[in-house]
């Protein structure tokens, strides 16, 4: 793409769509953006590693107030979630034809599930996407829940 065609697109994709309305941004209740969390599933872990910001796409559930998701030994998500750090976890949809969706974000402990009954049960509950052995589980508490919509409705 020449730099002439990237702007065009750039400035294109702000444009509203041909007879419709702009779309708007709305701010989500904890409750609903709860709810399309637990509709999701997946998203993005973030966290620091090496003193640097890291993202992880990743399938998960929400359970009882907690995002679980499984990851393989060696993960680098391993270390923050041993020792009990803050992470963020973001999931969305979008339609980029009609440029709607959502977004939430939800900010919280990272901790790791070391109960044997626990971690078979969380492992009934959430499949791998990969082949990779997934032996550990991981539970992101909810403290920060933010979210947004993008929509044409009034």
């Amino acid at each position: 793409m020449s730099d002439e065609s990237v702007r065009r697109h750039i400035m294109d994709a702000g444009d509203s769509l041909p007879g419709r309305p702009p779309a708007r941004m709305v701010e989500l209740s904890e409750t609903e953006a709860l709810r399309l969390l637990a509709g999701a599933t997946w998203g993005r872990v973030i966290f620091t590693h090496h003193a640097l910001p890291a993202v992880r796409p990743v399938n998960h559930v929400l359970h009882d107030g907690h995002i679980v998701i499984r990851t393989h030994s060696g993960a680098a998500i391993l270390r923050p979630a041993g020792t009990g750090e803050v992470v963020a976890y973001e999931s969305d949809l979008m339609d980029e034809s009609d440029r709607t969706g959502w977004s939430v974000t939800v900010t919280g402990t990272a901790t790791l599930v070391s109960d044997p009954g626990d971690v078979a049960f969380y492992e009934s509950l959430l499949r791998p996407w990969t082949d990779d052995a997934m032996e550990h589980v991981i539970r992101i508490s909810t403290e920060i829940v933010t979210g947004y919509r993008l929509t044409r409705e009034p």
